[in-house]
């Protein structure tokens, strides 16, 4: 969005020569007939920065929601909790948060990695019921240098809540999340061993709630991805190694019988993903 200003009698006035939001969406709000009413969203409540307000909201915030994509346009969308004010305002353009221990996908960092484009989205629930959007580009920080950086940042003592990394969001778009549908929640005390930071106990994570285990096909090890730095004789002698590694496990040599394991002798065997070449 580019803005210029401009000089009057009433003072001086920011103008946007471009109005915010993607081309798609300007597409449906012709289509729908809204875009007077858009505009007048646009106008009066999309912000490039956080004003006081909206960084009074964000500093008592004890859960967000987050939203990525991949280079090929591929989305996540997570949440991430902590205690009030984990997401730090670091100035009127600059939010950061730490991401704590999880299930070791990194799905969000990743993504970050390829496209840097995250849309955060803060709720109220239980005092004002309303909500903020925030858009922008993210990068990923380590600890030690953001400390350098911020040496005010807490340093949690709480374990499984410690920062492994933070990701410093810098602020496009802020505007607000309209209360009509938002539902008042309450407060209630923490049942049982209340919030688990960091745990690996299967059973308080949530278990297999779903049942997706029940439901997943069987695989054999997966294929590890190259090093980014790795040449391709390294990549192949990895390759061979996780292949010897299937092979065994498809035909039942992985625990032994007795184990618990079904045999598979009589089975076809696993033929690899590749055949093996005598060149590289």
């Amino acid at each position: 969005m580019s803005t210029f200003e401009h000089a009057g009698q009433q003072g001086t006035t920011t103008l946007r020569t471009t109005r915010p939001g993607s081309d798609g969406e300007h597409l449906v709000q012709q289509r729908m007939g809204t875009t007077e009413r858009a505009d007048r969203f646009y106008g009066d409540q999309v912000l490039d920065r956080l004003n006081s307000r909206m960084r009074e909201f964000v500093n008592r915030q004890e859960m967000f929601f987050l939203a990525t994509a991949d280079r090929h346009g591929g989305c996540d969308n997570t949440f991430r909790a902590g205690p009030p004010g984990f997401l730090h305002v670091l100035d009127d353009e600059t939010l950061a948060y730490p991401e704590y221990r999880g299930n070791g996908v990194h799905a969000s960092l990743g993504n970050i990695e390829e496209n840097p484009q995250v849309g955060i989205l803060m709720v109220d629930f239980l005092q004002d019921r309303i909500g903020l959007h925030v858009n922008g580009r993210a990068r990923s920080v380590a600890d030690d240098a953001m400390r350098r950086a911020h040496p005010w940042l807490p340093a949690d003592q709480v374990p499984g809540r410690r920062a492994l990394v933070w990701v410093v969001i810098t602020v496009e778009e802020a505007y607000i999340h309209c209360a009509k549908h938002i539902p008042h929640l309450q407060k209630v005390p923490a049942r049982g061993h209340g919030r688990s930071w960091g745990t690996d106990d299967v059973k308080r994570k949530g278990g297999d709630f779903f049942g997706a285990a029940d439901e997943a096909p069987e695989r054999g090890p997966f294929l590890p991805p190259p090093r980014p730095d790795a040449d391709a004789a390294t990549w192949r002698a990895e390759a061979e190694r996780v292949l010897e590694r299937a092979e065994r496990y498809s035909l039942g040599e992985g625990s032994g019988n007795g184990s618990g394991v079904e045999s598979t002798v009589g089975a076809q065997p696993f033929s690899g993903w590749f055949r093996r070449s005598t060149s590289v």
